[in-house]
């Protein structure tokens, strides 16, 4: 359906590609990896002609309709979120507005000529119409909108009242809604939470028959959908047949066996080269010389591609807590309203954190997960009951509000040698390299870092401190999946107890050992891990009151 052929691209003195191919057939899923600004962006802008190669050719099949989401989603204004995803429609639209035209064309007398006429254009254009969805569109778009958490009534609200993450949602919607012959996704899951995450997982697998191709952070939404990835980097771009966990295990096989045919190649040249160097002087050895210079000439030399090392920061062992880190009794919250009156978060809840657990908090979005964790970490205070932190407990609280104070003169060494302040410069290297900050990365300002890089940055300062519970609000996002696997790796060998809010269901199935879910005002305990919660939520949940 689309091919990218020989294609090269260069921004400035940065080879994003060169002479690199692949193709998106008809119906396939794609998954786009690389590591940040090796190039996936433009592969998007590429196939949408925002960008063009600088040699090589894209060629497309013929009336296919490309939709693209970016995280850059514009204007809206001057409509309901309903009429803004229709109106994305546009093509479709006018192509309803003239089919009801030619349809009170055909009831006025005319010449065979052009009722011949007028019938072909008709046609053609009620076929275009019927492939586009036309007749499903607006309820297409209302069951999108819904899946993606905008209910009716906020469907008839103006777009410009929606926060900039619904805003997000509803320009998601605009490109689901067109139902396009290929859909490019550029991380769709930022900004859902887990229900909407799951409702798009299904939908694209059961829904939507096109061609994907998509970049995410989300593992497990990339492992359900792709059955193929492509990794961009290099200069290069590389196809694995399979999902995202096939892709890690293959590219390492073949980073293994490119390795075994670099140092044969390396051995080979290396006597070769030995060979040259001691008869090269010698008259009857010359035609020999000869030869095999010049068959070193036509070798095409094994190149190894630069490997990201993985640095393990030994963390120091936490202050042990009492064994009960925090207690909730009869704790409540309630916000007050601009116009008066009061809105219950959460009520009611009782129960226990116990030392060295590893809790999840859930809940659809909305329902009072940051607002309960704001209250753990002391950020704001309860409306009803209290909290009590345990005996030599020291909580450490990430939420994306933390990004905000961070410094913007300081460098990243700057910031993380404030969090350790009696510690050599080669530990504080360690860390910073520990979160991917490698060589002159850490000289980095953190005004010029990306939203990723700062979560890193107070992440490395949070977990350098000496806290024995971490209280965590969405530490995940504008994180990629390498950098989310280095915050697991690190909580797991955390020794204290963290308490997280997460979308991200491989983090979490990979690190909770209990689960608490806000459900309508009230908390309910599941006594194990994230997959437990999955098989348990609405049948055997009982209340923290009971359960704790």
């Amino acid at each position: 359906m689309i091919h990218l052929t020989n294609i090269t691209r260069q921004h400035g003195s940065q080879i994003l590609f060169d002479g690199a191919s692949f193709q998106i057939p008809a119906a396939t899923r794609t998954g786009l990896v690389g590591p940040n600004g090796a190039g996936k962006t433009s592969i998007f802008r590429l196939i949408t002609g925002e960008e063009m190669p600088d040699r090589g050719e894209i060629s497309c099949a013929k009336k296919a309709v490309i939709g693209y989401f970016s995280q850059d989603v514009g204007e809206m204004s001057g409509r309901s979120a309903l009429e803004e995803v229709i109106a994305a429609s546009a093509r479709t639209v006018e192509l309803g507005r003239r089919i009801r035209e030619m349809e009170t064309a055909m009831c006025e007398p005319m010449p065979d000529d052009a009722l011949a006429d007028l019938l072909e254009r008709y046609g053609d254009a009620q076929q275009e119409f019927e492939h586009r969805g036309g007749y499903e569109l607006e309820n297409r778009a209302k069951a999108v909108l819904a899946g993606l958490g905008i209910d009716p009534q906020a469907q008839a609200r103006p777009v410009e009242s929606f926060s900039g993450g619904w805003k997000m949602r509803i320009a998601l919607a605009r490109i689901l809604t067109l139902n396009p012959d290929v859909l490019l996704l550029d991380e769709p899951t930022n900004h859902l939470d887990v229900e909407s995450i799951v409702w798009l997982e299904n939908w694209l697998a059961e829904e939507y028959s096109g061609a994907l191709l998509m970049t995410s952070h989300d593992r497990d939404f990339m492992n359900r959908l792709v059955s193929r990835i492509v990794e961009v980097g290099n200069g290069t771009i590389t196809t694995y047949g399979g999902n995202y966990d096939f892709y890690l295990r293959e590219r390492e096989i073949r980073r293994e066996q490119l390795l075994a045919s670099f140092r044969r190649q390396q051995e080979m040249l290396a006597k070769e080269e030995e060979f040259i160097a001691r008869f090269a002087a010698r008259a009857s050895h010359a035609a020999q010389v000869q030869s095999r210079v010049k068959k070193l000439e036509k070798i095409e030399r094994i190149k190894l591609p630069p490997e990201q090392k993985v640095v393990r920061f030994e963390f120091t062992e936490p202050p042990r807590s009492g064994d009960d880190v925090v207690v909730m009794q009869d704790l409540g919250k309630t916000w007050d309203l601009p116009e008066g009156g009061g809105k219950s978060v959460f009520g009611g809840v009782s129960g226990l954190i116990r030392r060295g657990e590893k809790i999840a908090v859930v809940g659809v979005n909305g329902a009072g997960k940051s607002t309960f964790l704001k209250v753990l970490a002391g950020h704001t205070a309860p409306s009803a009951g209290a909290v009590t932190i345990g005996a030599n407990v020291h909580a450490g609280y990430f939420s994306q509000h933390a990004m905000d104070i961070l410094d913007p003169g300081r460098t990243v060494l700057e910031t993380i040698s404030e969090a350790l302040p009696t510690a050599s410069v080669g530990v504080v290297r360690n860390l910073c390299a520990a979160f991917l900050f490698q060589g002159d990365d850490v000289d980095k300002r953190i005004e010029i870092l990306s939203g990723g890089e700062k979560s890193r940055v107070v992440l490395a300062t949070l977990l350098a401190r000496p806290l024995n519970l971490l209280i965590l609000d969405e530490p995940t996002n504008h994180l990629d999946i390498v950098s989310r696997e280095v915050l697991l790796d690190a909580l797991k060998r955390f020794g204290g107890t963290v308490v997280l809010v997460s979308h991200d269901r491989h983090f979490l199935r990979s690190l909770v050992d209990r689960v608490y879910e806000i459900d309508h005002g009230r908390m309910l305990a599941y006594e194990g891990d994230y997959d437990y919660y999955l098989q348990k939520s609405g049948q055997e949940a009982v209340s923290i009151t009971q359960a704790v």
